[in-house]
């Protein structure tokens, strides 16, 4: 039910986040391709669905650890979409 909760509360998706973590995870294992994950933006606040596992977030969230200082960045308006500061 965590997918469709969450779009019903964004505004706008975020892809990305959901197709990167599907990405690695089918590294370990083929069923990763059934994932539902969803990720988007409401305002400013950016939404990711993580799996139900411990061991499945920490695994996913290394997949896209490196890129969520830039995506706040540009959800608060401190730096611009190609990584120039506003």
């Amino acid at each position: 039910m965590t997918p469709e909760a969450t779009l019903g509360v964004i505004d706008r998706l975020a892809p990305g986040f959901a197709e990167a973590m599907r990405m690695i995870s089918m590294q370990k294992t083929p069923r990763a391709m059934l994932s539902r994950a969803v990720s988007g933006i409401r305002g400013r606040t950016l939404i990711i669905n993580l799996p139900g596992s411990p061991k499945g977030v920490s695994e996913n969230l290394a997949a896209i650890m490196d890129q969520l200082p830039h995506a706040l960045g540009i959800l608060t308006e401190r730096e611009g979409d190609h990584g120039y500061e506003a």
